[in-house]
């Protein structure tokens, strides 16, 4: 057998794009892996060719998800220490994972009183940095290099699907889909962009409080956020993302997380309302850590919640601050959070609009 130079790859390049599967007539998925590996392993290498990530400095970033996963991941190749900042809900298949990698994982016991595990997740990140000159944080919610990572997937949907008339996608540090929707932009001006967020999270102008759905939404606002590239903004509940979660398993054989849940009952409904356009929703990883919660019928049934009832549609909302128990949506119009929220006073709460889709 002859082996030809140059087609290996570490594993986290191999992971880094994802595959583009077709979902229906004019929907189609990027389903990732593990999608925070294309920032962590973009903003790594960066910071290498800048100096800044020298063979004895300590990797140090604050994470509850899966760019922790990705740094350990790569910081294990790299062979450089990494310490997390976390707190007391982190998964824990997630957490003896990365210390198999070999990270240091800090729980911080307490949340602060305005912005939560957050806020004091990286209060402590400060800490371990002033303890540590020597050491170089990601900085996943401020760094530009995050956003600007993800040129490379939105040149592979270019190229696989030609133009893209609609991409769906979860929004937690504001990365993926601000980074993939402005390069998509640069030869489609028209692409719309959806966000998909949960309620009680800061990102497009509601109160913050307790979220069970993880892996989007925040409590504080990334830098990496930029509210005018969003057309439409839709929030899920963690009931409806588990329920499209375990249905995309049934009918279309995705295993992925809730969050690729919650983006593919935002897609599948966008792309019904508009058969003319190709629609990509974004599929941030896979469903491997939620074996023993969404995928387990036991849980599902302990949270007190039921995989049968789901909103057939959204209700659309006459402002973001209006109150909604159920999947919910309002027309961004690409406008900064400011002038949405000064656009008029919330709207009385809409009324529900159940029905089933499984």
């Amino acid at each position: 057998m002859t082996i030809r130079a140059g087609v290996f790859q570490e594993i986290t390049e191999a992971r880094l794009l994802p595959q583009i599967v077709r979902l229906d007539e004019n929907l189609y998925g990027a389903v990732f892996s593990l999608m925070k590996m294309v920032p962590a392993r973009f903003i790594l290498r960066r910071a290498m060719a800048r100096g800044e990530l020298q063979p004895d400095t300590v990797i140090v970033e604050t994470t509850s998800g899966t760019f922790g996963l990705a740094l350990a991941m790569q910081a294990a190749l790299l062979k450089r220490k990494l310490i997390l900042v976390s707190d007391p809900v982190i998964d824990r298949n997630l957490y003896r994972r990365l210390a198999d990698l070999g990270a240091t994982v800090e729980i911080v016991a307490q949340p602060e009183e305005q912005g939560g595990y957050q806020s004091a997740r990286l209060r402590r990140l400060a800490e371990i940095q002033a303890e540590r000159p020597n050491s170089f944080c990601p900085e996943q919610y401020s760094n530009p290099d995050n956003p600007a990572s993800y040129s490379v997937v939105a040149e592979q949907l270019a190229e696989v699907l030609g133009k893209i008339d609609c991409v769906v996608g979860p929004v937690g540090s504001g990365g993926s889909m601000c980074g993939t929707v402005r390069a998509l932009r640069e030869s489609t001006p028209d692409t719309v962009a959806v966000g998909v967020d949960t309620h009680r999270s800061m990102l497009f102008g509601q109160l913050d409080g307790h979220r069970m759905l993880r892996g989007l939404g925040n409590s504080l606002m990334p830098a990496n956020l930029d509210h005018e590239v969003f057309d439409e903004v839709h929030w899920c509940t963690a009931a409806e993302a588990y329920a499209a979660t375990r249905w995309a398993h049934r009918h279309h054989a995705l295993f992925q997380g809730p969050t690729s849940g919650a983006a593919l009952l935002v897609g599948q409904w966008w792309a019904a309302r508009h058969k003319d356009a190709l629609c990509v929703v974004m599929l941030p990883d896979d469903g491997f850590r939620y074996q023993d919660t969404v995928y387990d019928d036991e849980w599902i049934a302990g949270q007190g919640f039921t995989l049968a009832a789901l909103p057939r549609e959204p209700v659309e909302l006459r402002h973001p601050m209006a109150e909604s128990a159920t999947w919910s949506w309002f027309r961004w119009q690409r406008r900064e959070l400011r002038s949405v929220l000064l656009a008029g006073q919330p709207a009385p709460p809409e009324p529900t609009a159940l029905g089933i889709i499984l």
